[in-house]
């Protein structure tokens, strides 16, 4: 007993039989198999052989890394700098093509030879070569890859076939699950980490369709691209990010979940590219100061703050104000869900979709359509509006203690900030340094086209609309607000 209570103390800073009778009631409520799993070295000799090295190779052209110093014009080193960089193969200062080869890892999902990897461990490569556990190297070809998701199909031959891998469900772990990662760290092969997942649903700014699981099982460079398992020897994830100021693990790894992973998968394997469904919309975050504006019981959803012209959502009646607040009958806790949420739907679905408007839900019933890259991209109009030269600009006025100073939309102003002719509403000439409308980048040529869901005309009815506000003991008012492309956004601007 005096030996437990030492153990405790050292530990939990407990002394005296207190800390055993603590301990020992831990131990009653605590049962052993929540320590994890004694040993994985049976999940783990089955999946070795089905996990393996991608090593690539391409062919580059640019600088070794060392370049001729700067020298002023004239300088008598010159030649010398000149004839000392340039001795290099090919006597071009290193600028010859070379061999430039890469590693990664992998893993089998089909025992015809379909293999899983990261599209950044391919990506550019002359030559991929799939290195097995037993030693033998296959040339593989590309079926497929997804620059969003950061995921490559590839497809080798293999003389006789291979072992391939389940996929598990990510949706059932838990934070505090255990999980095992296998792959390829600095070239060393058949590497075994274990870990938990340390947290879900990450957002890491690496693309549209982030909600990774963070995990701090041992990830470091040459892991990208393998398998996450669970203790049933299941994919629930693929390793391809980490956070390291010094480019080894410290305990941060990301995987992108196989629910998402696996739509993708499929469309590659089956056309070659991802065939994503499209609803049309720019969304902005609900923050607190949104929400509050909005009359919104939560910080939830997704704020529409454009709608792209024939787009699935305009024909839906979708309009700019309107916040999502369910998808497909999901609940879209955050902005960064619904790209997510669309994407994973078949073109031509028709799809329920929850909106709040003006304080009241209605649903809409959208037909989503087939996301393009090209619809990102919008032409612009090179004709300027012409100014009428002798009208004089009508004066500005002061709306109050926001900062702003506000005007009635004239042609002068407008060739003066060069805004488009379908933009209308009250133009923002000036903001005041420090001011609540500076802090949220509200800024001179912007213009005020709603004030908390209400159309504003003219400097007086932002004035008219701020006061309103502040009556009904509003702490802020949301501006809809067009630059001078008409490319619209939401800014909540503190009232007190």
């Amino acid at each position: 007993m005096a030996a437990l209570a030492y153990r405790v103390s050292r530990f939990g800073r407990l002394t005296g039989l207190a800390s055993a009778i603590a301990f020992g009631a831990m131990l009653a409520t605590h049962p052993v198999q929540a320590k994890g799993p004694e040993s994985v070295a049976d999940v783990a000799a089955d999946l070795l052989d089905s996990v393996v090295n991608i090593s690539t190779s391409q062919t580059v052209t640019g600088s070794r890394g060392i370049q001729p110093p700067a020298l002023p014009d004239g300088s008598p080193f010159q030649d010398f700098f000149d004839d000392f960089f340039d001795r290099s193969p090919g006597g071009d200062g290193g600028q010859s093509p070379r061999r430039v080869q890469s590693l990664g890892s992998g893993f089998v999902i089909d025992d015809s030879g379909v293999i899983v990897t990261n599209n950044h461990v391919i990506e550019g490569a002359d030559e991929i070569t799939a290195n097995f556990a037993d030693g033998t190297k296959l040339i593989a070809t590309l079926i497929g890859t997804d620059e969003k998701t950061d995921i490559a199909v590839l497809k080798v031959e293999p003389v006789k076939p291979l072992k391939a891998i389940p996929f598990g469900d990510s949706e059932v772990m838990r934070v505090g699950d255990w999980v095992m990662a296998i792959g390829n760290p600095f070239g060393l092969g058949g590497t075994v980490t274990v870990g938990i997942v340390s947290a879900r649903n990450r957002d890491i700014n690496s693309g549209p369709y982030d909600n990774f699981i963070q995990t701090d099982a041992s990830i470091n460079r040459g892991n990208s691209g393998g398998p996450l398992f669970n203790m049933e020897g299941e994919v629930i994830g693929i390793n391809t990010a980490i956070i390291s100021p010094t480019g080894g693990s410290i305990g941060i790894g990301f995987a992108i979940p196989s629910s998402t992973a696996l739509n993708v998968i499929n469309q590659l394997r089956e056309f070659g590219e991802t065939r994503r469904g499209w609803l049309g919309v720019r969304i902005q975050e609900v923050t607190d100061e949104v929400a509050e504006g909005l009359s919104m019981a939560e910080s939830a959803g997704a704020l529409v703050a454009g709608v792209t012209e024939e787009s699935p959502a305009a024909l839906a009646g979708i309009e700019p104000g309107d916040v999502i607040i369910e998808f497909d009958g999901r609940k879209v806790g955050a902005m960064h869900e619904l790209p997510r949420m669309v994407a994973d739907q078949p073109i031509g679905k028709e799809v329920p979709v929850l909106i709040l408007r003006k304080g009241e839900q209605q649903t809409v019933t959208v037909t989503l359509g087939r996301l393009e890259d090209s619809e990102e991209v919008a032409a612009l109009d090179e004709d300027a509006p012409e100014a009428e030269a002798d009208e004089p600009a009508p004066p500005p006025v002061i709306a109050g203690p926001l900062g702003l100073t506000l005007a009635d939309l004239s042609p002068t102003l407008r060739t003066e900030f060069g805004i488009e002719e379908e933009v209308n509403g009250v133009v923002v000439t000036e903001v005041a340094e420090n001011s609540a409308a500076a802090e949220k980048r509200v800024q001179a040529g912007d213009v005020i086209i709603e004030i908390s869901q209400e159309p504003v005309a003219t400097p007086a009815d932002v004035d008219s609309r701020i006061a309103q506000l502040k009556t009904e003991g509003r702490k802020s008012a949301l501006f809809l607000l067009a630059n001078k492309d008409g490319d619209l956004r939401f800014v909540a601007v503190t009232l007190e």
